[in-house]
């Protein structure tokens, strides 16, 4: 791992590193269904009401379409689709997530947003080890306040991912 000149480690690849270094930032509360999930704030640009995406042909079915965006295209992903969570309603709480991802602007479908939390390091607990269609590489973690229990999903590392193939990747 490389340090900057404020001796803050640039690229941790450890679970832990990530969980440490978000732990104590602040998260976008939003909901899938009947889960409550975070993502660190400073990824978020802008929070919209969902409006009509152009398709686009071939595109896989988790991804919407894109929409214009102050002369952006911008790729809409549907988060229910790609977390497997059952057909997506889309009323007056439907929200669009409009995120900044390394270089690029890329938009998220959530149900809902409900508000921003700040988590302590002691808060955020590893996530548990189980067999599901959601790919635990891009959990940080569960941060707890109070009653409430939100899944910390690494939003950059989801995104960026291949398998969304919302990025290059000619590494």
């Amino acid at each position: 791992m490389a340090q900057n000149s404020d001796n803050s480690v640039v690229n941790a690849s450890s679970a832990n590193a990530t969980q440490d270094e978000l732990a104590t930032h602040e998260f976008l509360a939003f909901t899938l269904g009947s889960e409550e999930y975070g993502i660190d704030i400073l990824r978020v640009q802008e929070i919209r009401g969902y409006e009509a995406v152009t398709r686009i042909a071939n595109a896989p079915e988790f991804l919407k379409g894109v929409i214009n965006l102050r002369g952006i295209i911008v790729p809409i992903v549907d988060m229910r689709i790609k977390f497997n969570l059952g057909t997506p309603t889309y009323d007056q709480l439907t929200v669009v997530i409009i995120l900044n991802i390394g270089t690029r602007v890329v938009g998220m479908v959530v149900d809902s947003v409900s508000d921003v939390m700040t988590l302590l390091p002691e808060q955020v607990r590893p996530a548990p080890e189980m067999n599901t269609t959601f790919n635990d590489d891009f959990l940080i973690g569960l941060g707890t306040l109070d009653e409430r229990m939100l899944i910390l999903v690494d939003i950059e590392k989801l995104m960026s991912s291949p398998e969304m193939g919302l990025m290059d990747h000619a590494d």
